[in-house]
């Protein structure tokens, strides 16, 4: 089960650090939030988080701090989109994966 949800988790932050370069749409979502000059960093972030999970089946610690950097990460999101009034639906994705991640971080990678 839990290789399950780092691969999901893993998966989700390659594609979306990713698409912090290269979407357009990504590009004004980041204006909206109040972070456009922050938009390289957090994708930057992201992806080694995502690389983080993957290396912790080897090495534990690489993948509890990939956890506890993503858990943060989306705790600040979540804080993000209620601070810009966006709907339930839209911070939905940010508590997700906040849930998923901090589950990840307190089980460990043993």
């Amino acid at each position: 089960m839990n290789l399950l949800l780092i691969l999901i988790s893993s998966v989700s932050f390659l594609g979306y650090g990713s698409a912090c370069f290269f979407s357009p749409y990504l590009k004004r979502e980041f204006e909206r939030y109040g972070f456009a000059s922050k938009r390289t960093l957090v994708g930057t972030l992201q992806l080694l988080a995502s690389l983080g999970l993957i290396l912790g089946f080897w090495k534990p610690v690489l993948g509890s701090a990939a956890s506890f950097g993503l858990t943060l990460m989306m705790l600040l999101a979540v804080l993000v989109r209620i601070r810009i009034k966006d709907s339930f639906l839209q911070t939905l994705p940010a508590l997700f994966y906040l849930l998923l991640n901090l589950y990840l971080l307190l089980q460990g990678f043993r």
